[in-house]
């Protein structure tokens, strides 16, 4: 089996709102949970209740992605202000 090399560089990765878009998606994925559980017996009689539980497993896991992205953005924030101070130090 050959080995496959990229052609060209991997693009930069995109930088935004993460956290805000995260925190949205979890909204969505638990008001998408609560619009459905009224339905749950619906769902039930057609064998299709992971509708259900997987709008919950996304919201769950949302969370896990908001304490993810808000430790990453700290991380960052944190890394730039120690090469803030060092570059002001180096300067002095």
């Amino acid at each position: 089996m050959a080995k496959w090399t990229p052609k060209h560089e991997a693009p930069e990765p995109l930088e935004g709102p993460v956290v805000a878009t995260i925190t949205g998606g979890t909204i969505l994925w638990f008001v998408l949970f609560l619009v459905q559980l009224p339905f749950y017996g619906w769902f039930d009689d057609r064998g299709s209740t992971w509708w259900v539980w997987t709008c919950l497993a996304g919201g769950g896991l949302g969370l896990i992605g908001v304490w993810y992205v808000r430790k990453r953005d700290a991380a960052i924030k944190r890394a730039a202000n120690a090469s803030r101070t060092s570059a002001v130090r180096d300067a002095t």
